[in-house]
């Protein structure tokens, strides 16, 4: 198994002073609406590429010597980190590979296109081969990888500085878990900052690889049902990314597809934002009241949903 040395809030430090020429310092606003907790949206899908995978993106890209740059960089992702990597390649003029699921959403597919990367369509399971051996045969330049990397975990980490910076008194953070690399990061600042803060990873239904790893001890193989939620739920959390997840956060919670709509479709009518379905994973557990009491901030990890899921969802079709 690979080891990944954890990162620390110095890591995370100096990743803020890396990016913040690229990277937006997105708001933190409290939704207004009745709940049990005070409820505060970290508003990533704000970005240039309206996802927060621009931060660790871009800090692992300025972390590249000048001849690794220069062979250009690629990454395996399903549409946001896709996004980010071929972001900071084209922002340091350099060329970008992106392998992507062929299941991947059409506006991801366009925007990552925009940005001038080459796109290498792949099945599912070939996609997440590419993930679990960090890299496949045959690619040119320097893959980094959307989770399981040092840099992209303490980019991700600023988010947790901007949290704390923002609302010193936060009771519990709620971060959408795809592979973890988000939640590590930015529960790294949390416990350095606000330690009596709780942090939680936000699954839904069709798929629930953290839950399942916590009730297990160890990661296991879930079972994944395809839904408009993309950029979440894998078939298990990495083995590598294992021991760094468990030690930093206190729990899982799992919403239904449902209640993820629901949430959409208030956070567009409460608060005119946007979100993915990964963005409002974070945000349907604490309108269910499952992160307690408090003042509780949801990251709403991305905004980039096709325009006809978001119109079946926002006319109320579940």
């Amino acid at each position: 198994m690979r080891v990944i040395e954890p990162i620390t809030i110095d890591d995370v430090r100096a990743a803020r002073d890396r990016i913040a020429p690229v990277v937006t310092r997105t708001p933190l606003i409290r939704l207004n609406v009745d709940a049990r907790a005070e409820i505060y949206l970290k508003l990533e899908n704000l970005q240039p590429i309206g996802s927060f995978k621009i931060r660790g993106a871009t800090n692992a890209i300025r972390l590249l010597s000048p001849d690794a740059l220069a062979r250009g960089v690629y990454t395996a992702s399903a549409g946001n980190m896709a996004q980010g990597v071929a972001w900071g390649a084209r922002i340091s003029g350099v060329p970008c590979t992106v392998i992507m699921p062929d299941s991947a959403p059409r506006t991801k597919l366009d925007a990552v296109a925009r940005l001038g990367a080459e796109i290498v369509k792949l099945s599912y399971d070939e996609w997440w081969q590419a993930l679990a051996d960090h890299g496949r045969s045959g690619m040119g330049g320097t893959f980094i990888h959307p989770v399981a990397d040092r840099a992209v975990m303490a980019g991700n980490g600023t988010i947790g500085l901007e949290i704390v910076e923002d609302l010193p008194n936060v009771d519990a953070v709620l971060v959408p878990f795809g592979g973890g690399g988000l939640v590590t990061g930015i529960a790294t600042a949390i416990r350095a900052l606000a330690p009596n803060a709780r942090v939680f990873g936000c699954e839904v239904e069709t798929a629930t690889p953290l839950s399942a790893a916590l009730a297990a001890k160890a990661p296991v193989v879930v079972e994944r049902t395809p839904s408009f939620v993309d950029g979440i739920g894998g078939r298990g959390v990495l083995d590598e990314m294992w021991p760094l997840v468990s030690s930093r956060i206190d729990g899982a919670l799992v919403s239904s597809l449902a209640e993820t709509k629901s949430a959409i479709r208030l956070l567009v009518e409460r608060a005119r934002v946007v979100a993915e379905g990964a963005g409002a994973a974070s945000v349907a557990p604490a309108l269910a009241g499952r992160a307690g009491r408090g003042k509780v901030v949801c990251v709403v990890s991305g905004g980039n949903i096709d325009r006809t899921t978001l119109a079946e969802i926002l006319a109320g079709s579940d």
